[in-house]
């Protein structure tokens, strides 16, 4: 499965999140570079820039990101050149295929 060619899909709820073995397993076959929080509802990634200025382009590149693959994450700015970002499916509270795929585009930024 190629995750970085597929595009968000919605997610309205009434599906159930993915079991925790279910994202350990996705997160060591394409993002090991982030990592599961609250019990594997949250993907979660910490990025760190040399000045306000490149956080800042990041965390735009970001939502336009977001806004293309209709899935938004919490993005913080953090002490003025820190980023982190929590991606989850705020509709099913949990984890779904689209935060894996997100992650990945994220990654290319």
């Amino acid at each position: 499965m190629n995750l970085i060619n597929q595009k968000c899909v919605p997610c309205e709820g009434g599906q159930e999140p993915l079991t925790k073995k279910e994202a350990e397993s996705l997160l060591s076959l394409y993002v090991k570079d982030w990592e599961l929080k609250e019990d594997a509802k949250k993907l979660f990634k910490s990025f760190q820039f040399k000045d306000f200025k490149e956080a800042l382009v990041f965390v735009n590149k970001v939502g336009e990101l977001a806004e293309q693959e209709g899935h938004h994450p919490d993005i913080h700015l953090i002490n003025y050149k820190n980023v982190e970002i929590d991606l989850f499916t705020h509709a099913i509270n949990g984890l779904f295929l689209n935060d894996f795929i997100l992650a990945i585009k994220i990654n290319t930024l």
